[in-house]
């Protein structure tokens, strides 16, 4: 007779949980590091903004265009506010999303350490059994001769 685990079911849907709850955690990391990728592209835009902006000091043009350049830094500085805020967001769902996760590993893990233990209760049993349905061979055969 082979082993059955009484909580199978149980475990495979448990694991399943598992499996779900850590895609979501992904999910929310992977756009964590858009976000911050986006933020690094912005920083160095408005570098560059600055940048120009100086160059743009340094010359005679129109008013227009340095209010336009003025407009384009702060469009960039806006933005840059607009996703700390998604980050800020974002982190505290990851922070959420990890303890719903953890959770979801602490009880899959609960249900393989019992799936383990009883596994190897049964598999201690069975050499028992085998043991000794051959040491009751042995004796059998010696009151024979």
């Amino acid at each position: 007779m082979s082993f059955k685990f009484p909580l199978a079911t149980v475990l495979r849907i448990r694991e399943s949980l598992e499996e779900r709850e850590e895609r979501a955690l992904q999910k929310i990391q992977i756009e964590i590091v858009r976000v911050v990728q986006r933020l690094e592209e912005l920083g160095a835009a408005m570098d560059r903004a600055h940048q120009t902006r100086e160059q743009a000091m340094q010359q005679s043009i129109p008013a227009g265009q340095l209010h336009t350049l003025l407009w384009e830094a702060q469009a960039i500085a806006d933005q840059s506010k607009s996703l700390l805020h998604a980050l800020g967001v974002l982190e505290q769902q990851r922070e959420a999303q990890m303890q719903i996760y953890q959770a979801a590993h602490r009880d899959r893990e609960m249900l393989t350490e019992m799936l383990n233990r009883q596994q190897d209760a049964y598999e201690r049993e069975s050499v028992r059994t085998e043991q000794k349905q051959l040491d009751d061979i042995f004796v059998a055969r010696r009151h024979r001769n």
